[in-house]
C-alpha cells in the first residue's frame, strides 16, 4: 500500500517557507536575515539566507540593474527559495524589491511559501547608514538607476509583518520575525 503524501514539513517537523524582507538599502534587511537564521538555527531548524550580493555573485552575475534585470534577478531568487522550502528549510531572502508589481508576481508565482516582510526605515536614515557605500557611490557615478536616489522604492500594500529599524533595535526586529516564522507555519499533522 502507498505511504500517504506528506510535505517534507510534516515529516521532519522542520520550520518551513519563503520569507522575503524588503525594503531600501542601507534599512538592515542582511542583518535582520543574518540574526534570525542565527537565531533559528540556534532552535535547531535548517536555514538559508539569500541576498542580492549573494545572488549577484554567481547566479546573477550576467545582470545589471535596468528594470527587466532587476525582475530577472528576483525571479532566479524566488526560484531558488522556493527549492529551499520545498525541501523543508527557511528560506530568508533580503531583496530591496522596490516593485510593488514585483512582489505581487512573487507572491502569486510562490504562493503560500511566500511571506513578506518590510523593513521600515527612511531614506534620511539608510542613506546617513550607507554600510556598503552604495548611496555615495550612486551619487558620486551619477547613478540614476540606483532605488532612493533616482529609482523609485514602493512602499507594499499589505505586508505580511512590518519591522521598524529606525525605532527599533535589532534584537527586537529579529525577534519579531522569527516569532512571525514560528506563527506563520501551517498546522502540521496531529496538530488539530
Amino acid at each position: 500500500m502507498p505511504r500517504p503524501k506528506q510535505t517534507r514539513n510534516a515529516m521532519t517537523q522542520q520550520l518551513t517557507g519563503i520569507y522575503w524582507l524588503t525594503g531600501l538599502s542601507g534599512a538592515g534587511k542582511t542583518t535582520l536575515t543574518l540574526g534570525a537564521a542565527d537565531l533559528l538555527r540556534a532552535q535547531g531548524h535548517p536555514c538559508l539566507v539569500l541576498d542580492g550580493d549573494i545572488m549577484r555573485a554567481g547566479l546573477s552575475s550576467d545582470l545589471g540593474f535596468s528594470p527587466e534585470d532587476r525582475r530577472e534577478n528576483l525571479r532566479r531568487a524566488g526560484e531558488v527559495a522556493r527549492l529551499v522550502a520545498q525541501q523543508g528549510q527557511v528560506c530568508l531572502c533580503a531583496f530591496i524589491t522596490p516593485y510593488q508589481a514585483t512582489r505581487n508576481a512573487l507572491r502569486q508565482r510562490l504562493g503560500p511559501l511566500y511571506r513578506e516582510i518590510f523593513v521600515s526605515c527612511p531614506l534620511e536614515s539608510c542613506v546617513s547608514r550607507d554600510p556598503k557605500g552604495n548611496y555615495a557611490r550612486a551619487r558620486r557615478e551619477g547613478r540614476t538607476d540606483y532605488t532612493g536616489i533616482g529609482a523609485p522604492y514602493e512602499t507594499p500594500d499589505a505586508p505580511d509583518v512590518r519591522v521598524e529599524t529606525n525605532t527599533s533595535g535589532i534584537d527586537d526586529c529579529v525577534r519579531t520575525i522569527v516569532q512571525f516564522i514560528y506563527d506563520s507555519q501551517p498546522p502540521r499533522q496531529g496538530d488539530r
